[in-house]
């Protein structure tokens, strides 16, 4: 895969913006680590082809702003604000590859990958927070990392691999934003949020097992369709 043009001027744009704001004292974390980040997911983006995988990767650079402003005691301001903006960049990226016919594997899988990317860097920031269980964030993670790793080992053996969203998986990607930021939200607003903590302890396992159950589901029915290779 090779650097575009399209692709290194959308990095060359997010890391302005990113840059901007990890330096203008808007955010408590420190500059360098941030601009690290950035860095690092704008180098990669360079080699990202397609508009619609350029607004996908938003979420990326989102990942850092929500797991600062997660870490934050006032932090619930900004950190609805990056929510509601990831949101919208899932709702737009497969508008925008459908109209534009770009629809591809790459991006199904990309799509996850960063979905994993940012709730996980929101999940660990309400973790070191204090405000939820390390190992919900790890499970939460694990919903979009672990199906990304698969299709990732299909894919170098050589199989095809259709990246399709499903409907546990955008359910419980849902449940995830619902519940983790329902957790963000309460503690923004000195309530206290133990009570959707434990929901959201029985509630996100249930629903990422369901979503690996389905997906495993999916891939046997494929295989039993297509037959050997």
């Amino acid at each position: 895969m090779r650097a575009t043009r399209a692709a290194i001027a959308a990095s060359v744009v997010y890391l302005g913006v990113g840059l901007a704001w990890a330096w203008s004292g808007a955010q408590p974390a420190p500059p360098v680590l941030v601009t690290g980040w950035l860095v690092l997911v704008a180098a990669a983006g360079a080699f990202i082809p397609g508009i619609a995988n350029q607004v996908t990767l938003a979420r990326a650079y989102l990942a850092a702003p929500a797991l600062v402003y997660a870490m934050a005691p006032g932090g619930f301001g900004p950190l609805a604000v990056t929510v509601a903006v990831a949101g919208l960049t899932d709702l737009v990226d497969g508008t925008i590859a459908r109209r534009t016919r770009a629809v591809s594997s790459f991006g199904g899988g990309l799509d996850p990958v960063v979905d994993g990317l940012f709730i996980g860097a929101m999940g660990l920031g309400l973790t070191a927070a204090g405000a939820i269980p390390l190992w919900l964030a790890l499970v939460a993670v694990a919903r979009y990392i672990l199906p990304a790793l698969g299709g990732a080992v299909l894919v170098l053996r050589r199989r095809r691999v259709d990246f399709r969203h499903t409907v546990t998986g955008q359910i419980s990607t849902t449940l995830n934003l619902v519940l983790i930021g329902g957790v963000a939200l309460l503690r923004g607003l000195n309530l206290d949020p133990r009570n959707l903590v434990l929901g959201a302890e029985i509630v996100i396992p249930i629903a990422t097992m369901a979503t690996f159950v389905h997906l495993a589901y999916a891939l046997r029915q494929r295989a039993g369709t297509t037959g050997p290779a």
